[in-house]
């Protein structure tokens, strides 16, 4: 073995070392940091969690488990579950890339001993393990994030080519785009959990992604026979809650149920979902009133096997989804795909029959073995101010009804509409179409008692109707409808709405007399609610109210025991929820036919 040469200074220049300070670690120990970006223990921020359980999904090493909280409260799109640490197994972090809301972090501290095994399992809060504050380790950032923040936009036809037509505005997405959005999803359900109808949100929305539409259209009829029209026209709590919107925008679950219903052949429904054959179990069920509550119970009970009639005093079903929501929101082809599969279920409707006048309730219990009531909203309310019973000031449900049957409205040149709800958008954006077409422009004020950032109305109906020119003045109450003496409509005089709800959030609006302002127009639209007609069933029955609606049970069942009642009249005022009642009534009604009830 050769060795290397040295310089003959070599022994000399080990001298240097004498001086130098030692690369050795000091005992006692002294502090040794770990790297910025080092994976430590876990830091959860308790209050910014909201329970998802998306850590615990992306755990390739089952080091994560959701554990019930009783301190946590569970509000709306959270759970009081918190993620439980098993050092034992954890290494990667990768629940700290997917964490939704960012509430999941790491700190640089990675010392802990213990002999009790058990200690090493942990439900982080805003301290490690060691229950001690330590500077922030790996974080995620643009390259590590795993979720994908942004969604997929939905294309519309442009203001200036919707404004004078009734033309569908939203365009749908294409395949790749609702593949696109559909990747976003997270699949943690609080969205289910939040969806009045509790529908299988994450599993279509998977189907959609692994290009199984009808694995999706199963999973949509699980809960919501309606699926074109809440694809469209549902109120979406669901994205309200998205466990993605805490950073970045919720995933488009409305607009993924339309793709996917969209794109599914009505000829295919029945092989698909396995209605081609029912077994019929020679029971029959009277359903008054065609809208969402009704339709929903009938497809439910027609699915178990029960022989349905709907009676319906219009000519059409859909109710106010095809008198009250205007077609360039719904399309009546979309109402009629729903509509269509349940009367190809053999679902009987009898039309232009009103219950109470053409037949009684009783009869209908004496001809079957129950009845569901679901007649829903129509009548619209007045303000009952000054001037309201002019010929020339009209309800928007009335002339929303009119719209849809292809009659001729009267449409003039200055135009209020009073009302900030959805109805009220509706009836403006309609009349905007028709002012349009009449007169080339359009002069339409909106004004209600909240002020917009309070408006019962969608957010996205607000700003599209702004777009459109419909102008808003909120915030105002109105104080009379001057008339001039030929009998045409002057003014609306408003005056300013301090406060909408008292301090127990009861509507007992306030109004400031010395803040006026008038609105010139020549026709008024009161969109200020609806009310419903039950003198068919309290002229025979006496039936138990909660407030202004009827009482009915978990399974829609009034104080009568074979009365079930749901949608509006029941519940609330939306689609989503009428689904929903009539989803339980069709449960309530099978249990009470087969004595369980």
């Amino acid at each position: 073995m050769t060795l290397p040469k040295k310089s003959i200074f070599s022994p000399v220049t080990a001298f240097k070392n004498l001086v130098k300070k030692p690369e050795t670690v000091r005992y006692p120990a002294e502090s040794n940091d770990a790297a910025k970006r080092y994976r430590g223990f876990h830091i959860n921020d308790l209050e910014e969690c909201i329970g998802c359980s998306t850590c615990q999904e992306v755990c390739v090493n089952d080091a994560i488990s959701m554990v019930e909280m009783l301190d946590v409260p569970a509000e709306e799109g959270q759970r009081n579950e918190r993620p439980q640490i098993d050092y034992g197994r954890c290494w990667c972090g990768l629940c700290v890339d997917v964490c939704t809301t960012g509430s999941l972090e790491m700190s640089r501290d990675y010392s802990y001993i213990d002999l009790d095994p058990d200690t090493f399992i942990v439900t982080p809060d805003q301290h490690d393990i060691n229950k001690v504050e330590h500077p922030l380790g790996y974080l995620r950032d643009e390259n590590s994030d795993l979720l994908d923040l942004k969604r997929i936009d939905m294309e519309m036809l442009e203001p200036e080519k919707r404004v004078d037509s009734f033309i569908e505005i939203v365009e749908g997405f294409s395949k790749e785009q609702a593949e696109k959005e559909a990747s976003r999803c997270v699949e943690c359900e609080i969205c289910t959990e939040t969806c009045p109808a509790n529908m299988n949100i994450p599993q279509y929305i998977r189907g959609i992604f692994d290009e199984d539409l009808e694995e999706s259209l199963q999973q949509i009829y699980e809960d919501n026979p309606l699926p074109e029209v809440c694809g469209r026209v549902c109120t979406h709590k669901c994205e309200g809650v998205c466990a993605i919107s805490h950073r970045g925008e919720a995933v488009s679950i409305r607009w993924l149920k339309r793709y996917a219903v969209d794109n599914v052949d009505s000829a295919d429904y029945k092989k698909i979902l396995g209605t081609e054959k029912i077994e019929q179990n020679n029971k029959k069920v009277a359903v008054v009133g065609a809208g969402p509550a009704g339709l929903s119970a009938a497809h439910y009970l027609s699915v178990m096997g029960y022989q349905i009639t709907v009676y319906e005093s219009k000519e059409n079903a859909d109710g106010m989804m095809r008198y009250g929501i205007p077609e360039y929101r719904l399309p009546y082809d979309a109402l009629d795909k729903d509509i269509n599969y349940i009367k190809n279920l053999g679902v009987d409707f009898v039309f232009n029959t009103r219950v109470g006048e053409d037949i009684t309730l009783d009869e209908l219990h004496e001809q079957y073995d129950a009845v569901f009531a679901a007649t829903g909203l129509h009548n619209g309310r007045s303000t009952r101010v000054p001037g309201t019973d002019n010929n020339n000031v009209y309800q928007a449900v009335n002339l929303l009804a009119d719209i849809a049957r292809g009659k001729e409205v009267p449409v003039t040149k200055n135009l209020v509409v009073i009302g900030g709800g959805n109805v009220a958008m509706d009836i403006a954006r309609s009349m905007a179409r028709l002012q349009m077409d009449k007169y080339g422009e359009v002069n339409i004020t909106v004004t209600s008692l909240e002020t917009e950032d309070i408006m019962p109305a969608d957010q996205e109906e607000i700003e599209e109707a702004r777009e459109e020119g419909v102008v808003f003045k909120p915030g105002r109450g109105p104080k009379e409808i001057e008339v001039n003496e030929d009998g045409s409509l002057a003014n609306l005089c408003t005056n300013c709405c301090v406060s909408v709800f008292d301090e127990e959030m009861n509507f007992n609006p306030t109004f400031d007399d010395s803040d006026i302002e008038n609105y010139e127009c020549d026709m008024v639209i009161e969109a200020i609610g609806q009310g419903g007609d039950n003198s068919y069933i309290d002229d025979q029955f006496e039936i138990e109210y909660a407030g202004p609606r009827i009482k009915i049970n978990d399974y829609s069942q009034t104080s009568v025991d074979w009365l079930f009642a749901g949608g509006d009249i029941a519940r609330g005022p939306d689609v989503i929820n009428a689904i929903r009642t009539g989803h339980d009534a069709a449960v309530g009604i099978d249990k009470y036919l087969n004595d369980e009830l």
